[in-house]
């Protein structure tokens, strides 16, 4: 069988006889043709893997040849031309040329771009395996010589690093690999979790992460500079490895200075993270300062109407009162539209916060809706959708807009999400909470193993909802669910994206300091 199918055209081909002997001898299958018109029709006729096209041709040029192929096919072509001209190249590569070799061509020449084109994912695929292999080891060390929080955050982001290299590769038994490793490295951090967390809370403790709860204070005021505006982006949700998948595009406009990571509080939920953030308090302190704002998960109304008081509130307590800021929150299209339409205005400021909340409503979404549960079936395909997401969000066009001012920008989220599929029974009484990955109420009743608990949420910085209020937080992949309806609830949930709970995915997330370019 042959390694690809390739057609040369070339007015001269009688003198490139050596040339497909070599290749043939390399194992392609070679076909030639003398002109352009042929050439378009044997595209149309035949299954073809790359074009080799000479530019100057009687009858239709090369580049007017590229141009037809490109009508009937997205064919690989690769010009050929004695030509060096820099216009002729710009409209070579303005067509949609592949590569472009300079006569005389020698074969090798010839072979390592035809390599280059054709096997390039095979290649990058068994590189991929390959550099794998000879990290696995060092991953495993790694994980096994007790690492302090700091070097959770590396081996975290050395394993997003790897699962998004996997993608090239083609190997299954490899992602298995990875996949079981990813695992070992969640139970683990699990277990570090539970012994270190309560003593990161502590008031006397000078050695705990960076958290929800000191992120404004440590890394946000610290880049606000009077006259040179900074927005602080928070978009809800947004895992690690979906950061990297939108990197590339803020890299566009914006210049990346600091990838960072700092940890979520627990419950990794929305109303205790983000109000978390923008207090400055862990959530038993907020209920304490703010009694008629806090709300517990069964209370009834939002739970995020109030970051903004609570913004100005640590502000003033910071004694940082004079920063003029603004507040935008961004939870449908409309409010996008409204942003676009005012970001500039914003520039006025010394900080402009803008809360986004796709990612997060993706995810419920996603749960709920059969058709997204096809579109993002697994981390691939959720960080494929939050590319093409941002992409064409009203987000990147706000920021876009104001790209060519001095302005810093500073991206984080309030927590990630964990793609669950190992059930657990919990059972408790009527006040019980609902969420999936955490719980809170009377007298639960649950296996020890599969959760971390704390009879007492004061140890956690959690409000005490009722008297013998205690919560409960899965680890790793694990939901919590009711007996009653138990069979219809596991499969309605299993392989949905999740939060609340205790995982790499859910609590180290990303904090990045960008500035125009």
């Amino acid at each position: 069988m042959a390694v690809a199918t390739i057609l040369w055209v070339d007015d001269e081909i009688e003198n490139l006889q050596s040339q497909k002997i070599f290749l043939e001898n390399k194992g392609y299958e070679v076909h030639t043709l003398t002109n352009g018109f042929d050439a378009v029709d044997f595209v149309k006729d035949n299954q073809l893997d790359i074009v080799l096209l000479d530019e100057t041709m009687p009858g239709i040029t090369g580049l007017e040849t590229l141009q037809k192929i490109k009508e009937v096919s997205n064919i690989p072509v690769v010009m050929i031309t004695k030509n060096e001209t820099e216009n002729l190249m710009d409209d070579a590569i303005g067509s949609q040329i592949t590569d472009y070799l300079i006569k005389p061509v020698n074969p090798n020449q010839v072979l390592l771009c035809l390599k280059k084109i054709i096997d390039n994912k095979r290649l990058v695929a068994e590189k991929t395996t390959s550099a794998y292999q000879q990290q696995f080891r060092n991953l495993f060390m790694a994980l096994n010589s007790n690492p302090d929080y700091n070097e959770w955050m590396e081996i975290y982001k050395k394993l997003v690093f790897w699962e998004l290299e996997m993608e090239k590769s083609n190997s299954p038994e490899m992602q298995e690999v990875f996949q079981t490793q990813k695992q070992e490295a969640n139970t683990e951090f699990f277990k570090y979790i539970s012994k270190n967390y309560a003593n990161w809370l502590n008031p006397k403790n000078n050695d705990a992460p960076i958290m929800s709860h000191t992120l404004f204070k440590n890394k946000i005021l610290p880049q606000v500079e009077k006259g040179v505006p900074s927005f602080f982006v928070l978009i809800d949700n947004l895992r690690f490895d979906q950061w990297k998948a939108i990197q590339p595009i803020f890299a566009e406009s914006f210049r990346v200075n600091e990838e960072e990571s700092f940890y979520s509080i627990l419950p990794t939920a929305t109303q205790y993270s983000r109000n978390a953030i923008f207090s400055g308090l862990l959530p038993i302190d907020i209920e304490k300062n703010f009694p008629g704002l806090w709300k517990n998960d069964d209370d009834e109304g939002s739970k995020n109407l109030h970051e903004e008081e609570f913004l100005k509130a640590q502000l003033k307590r910071l004694k940082r009162d004079d920063i003029k800021f603004s507040y935008t929150k961004v939870l449908n299209h409309n409010d996008g539209q409204q942003l676009v339409n005012n970001i500039h205005n914003l520039l006025t400021n010394d900080l402009n916060v803008i809360v986004y909340n796709f990612v997060d409503m993706m995810s419920h979404a996603r749960t709920e809706m059969e058709v997204l549960k096809e579109l993002a079936g697994d981390e691939i395909s959720y960080r494929s959708i939050t590319r093409s997401w941002f992409e064409h969000s009203p987000l990147h066009q706000a920021l876009k807009k104001i790209a060519d001012k001095k302005i810093n920008i500073v991206l984080a989220t309030d927590h990630g999400s964990v793609r669950v599929n190992n059930p657990c029974k919990v059972i408790g009484d009527k006040q019980t909470t609902a969420n999936l990955r955490y719980k809170h109420g009377r007298n639960l009743n649950y296996e020890t193993k599969d959760v971390l608990a704390f009879r007492d949420p004061r140890l956690a910085g959690l409000p005490v909802p009722n008297v013998n209020s205690s919560y409960i937080f899965a680890r790793e992949n694990n939901y919590l669910c009711y007996p009653n309806n138990y069979n219809y609830y596991v499969n309605y949930y299993r392989n949905t994206f999740q939060h609340g709970g205790v995982s790499m995915e859910e609590m180290i997330i990303p904090f990045v300091k960008m500035s125009s370019k």
